[in-house]
């Protein structure tokens, strides 16, 4: 069985984070219906940037159309989000990334 639960691109019935624990290691129904159900909705935010920006050139548009595209707008956003921890949540963790990893310099950026 997986070790850690995968967070659902979806809410539960009164709007609580659902979890999928599964054997079948990413390969059972629910985890290809996941799967799917984050690529439609990654494709539903990027088809909103473009209606978005259309929307924001036109001077004709009112402040309802506006309310509504910002409604919609923070849906995908709230769904991306969701996304990527869920994503993130699943990414195998190393030994260095767990002791904080390698230490950054900022050699080169300074000025000799």
């Amino acid at each position: 069985m997986s070790t850690q639960p995968r967070l659902l691109p979806w809410p539960g019935p009164a709007g609580q984070r659902c979890y999928l624990v599964s054997d079948a290691d990413g390969e059972g129904y629910l985890s290809k219906l996941a799967d799917e159900m984050e690529a439609v909705q990654l494709q539903m935010g990027t088809e909103l940037i473009g209606h978005a920006r259309l929307m924001l050139g036109d001077r004709k548009t009112d402040a309802r159309e506006l309310r509504y595209l910002s409604n919609r707008l923070i849906e995908a956003l709230r769904d991306a989000l969701r996304i990527a921890e869920s994503r993130g949540g699943r990414l195998p963790v190393s030994d260095e990334c767990g002791s904080g990893g390698p230490a950054q310099t900022d050699e080169g950026a300074r000025d000799e």
